[in-house]
């Protein structure tokens, strides 16, 4: 037997890697990310004039406002918070009869575990933001817009907020936009560190200084009553930015990049064990999640082999390497995936049982131990639930304190049913989807890697975890 065929029966993993290394895959296409990591490119005024900057701004305010909503709906580019609900048909919900002031909100409330594309944006590139805000906000005539920002990104708030100086300074926000009779001032309001406040009505809650607790929908769907039970619309900063880049396109253009129901771009953020972790900016589906372990992000160290994947921040479910994905698409296509093979845009993962989320790819080797990953993972949850709900409160407590007991050498055999049966009277009890983020680790976890959860039964007790 040669040496080639041996290192690869010895390890497949690298066999697998070398494979996929030598097949062409897509190139990385940079239109958010365009100069985030050019050394000579500054996030001052100057520099991004020197790049065109505003311009889009100036001509959309040629436009009339409905006009900048129809581009956005043929663009069909989606939320890229979370939810990737079409961000055109949220502006189109948006009551704009009640008479009452309208408000617009960016929510960079950025707190998903995993994710860390939106921090990139703000530091380096934040005049794209704002024009991005300028533009949206002429488009649904919105006379105060918000810059909701994470409590933890304190030099990120400082960065937009001498961003914003700047641009009232040239006339791009404020009074009198450009010598128009449009006028919009924008705030950074930065929060209080809370995970709940990145849902959208938890946020606005929080921005009218009050506990962040979500609001029941209906009847408080931020469109009709949002911001001080104003007509409101919130969108993810990347959504925003994009705003800009399909005025500059034209909304048929730009819904050519990626593919149907999946246009545009789409910024990952791939973490955990692989060789080169990062954020990288492609084409939606042009990638599938092989491509962007093995060939973008180097694959996983020399000797060790994939074992699960999260594909979309930590509320995504759990993707294991070895297991098949069989079933129909939206459009009628049958698919038999590996977890290699699963198409990289928001109905893939979704088509695998999990979801793309916020982008945010968790790359998980045999070195983890996977309950004390979804030990972590509880002990996040049990910390940033808001207490509203039962179900939640008492529930995400109840599985901590199950996984920190399982972590210390005290697990029992049946606690794998009980951390399941608890998570499942979570899901689907909560005012808001706070539940659901911390009922389905639990359930992916507990159903793919149940195998682990009874050995820890069998292990010798141990000095407790030290959880986050």
């Amino acid at each position: 037997m040669s040496k080639t065929w041996l290192r690869i029966l010895l390890n497949p993993a690298e066999s697998r890697q070398k494979s996929m290394i030598k097949k062409k895959v897509a190139e990385e296409r940079r239109i958010i990310l365009k100069h985030a990591d050019d050394p000579n490119y500054s996030n001052g005024i100057g520099c991004y004039l020197r790049e065109g900057g505003y311009e889009m701004l100036k001509k959309s305010l040629k436009l009339k406002p409905e006009e900048i909503g129809e581009e956005v709906l043929k663009s069909g580019v989606r939320g890229r918070g979370g939810a990737g609900f079409p961000a055109g048909m949220k502006w189109k919900f948006l009551d704009r009869k009640s008479g009452k002031p309208i408000y617009l909100i960016c929510n960079a409330d950025e707190s998903e575990p995993g994710t860390f594309k939106d921090r990139q944006i703000m530091h380096k590139d934040p005049h794209q933001l704002i024009e991005g805000m300028m533009i949206a906000a002429y488009a649904i005539q919105a006379k105060q817009a918000f810059i909701y920002i994470r409590a933890e990104f304190f030099e990120g708030a400082k960065i937009l907020d001498r961003a914003i100086i700047e641009a009232k300074e040239k006339g791009f926000c404020g009074e009198k936009i450009l010598g128009t009779d449009y006028s919009c001032d924008l705030v950074v309001h930065r929060g209080a560190g809370a995970y709940i406040c990145g849902e959208e009505t938890g946020l606005i809650e929080s921005l009218e200084g009050k506990r962040p607790n979500p609001r029941i929908k209906p009847p408080y769907f931020p469109a009709v009553l949002g911001l001080y039970q104003c007509p409101t619309i919130v969108n993810n900063v990347e959504t925003l930015c994009n705003v800009k880049h399909i005025m500059e396109m034209g909304g048929d253009a730009f819904s050519k990049i990626g593919k149907p129901n999946n246009t545009g771009t789409r910024i990952w953020c791939v973490s955990g064990q692989v060789r080169n972790p990062g954020y990288f900016e492609f084409e939606c589906g042009a990638l599938t999640m092989g491509e962007i372990i093995y060939d973008v992000c180097g694959g996983l160290e020399k000797g060790r082999s994939l074992q699960a994947v999260i594909p979309g921040g930590s509320s995504a479910k759990v993707l294991r390497a070895d297991e098949r994905f069989k079933g129909k698409l939206k459009d009628g296509t049958e698919f038999d995936w590996g977890i290699n093979d699963i198409p990289l845009d928001f109905d893939g993962p979704m088509a695998a049982g999990s979801m793309s989320g916020s982008g945010g790819i968790i790359v998980m080797d045999d070195t983890v131990d996977m309950v004390e990953a979804m030990a972590n993972v509880n002990a996040f949850y049990a910390h940033e639930s808001c207490g509203q709900c039962t179900p939640c409160r008492e529930g995400v407590l109840w599985m901590r304190k199950i996984t920190q007991r399982m972590c210390s050498g005290q697990a029992r055999e049946e606690d794998a049913d009980l951390l399941l049966s608890v998570a499942n009277q979570i899901e689907g009890r909560t005012i808001c989807a706070f539940g659901e983020a911390a009922a389905w680790p639990t359930q992916s976890f507990v159903s793919k890697f149940r195998d682990d959860f009874i050995k820890k039964a069998k292990q010798p007790e141990k000095p407790p975890l030290q959880l986050i």
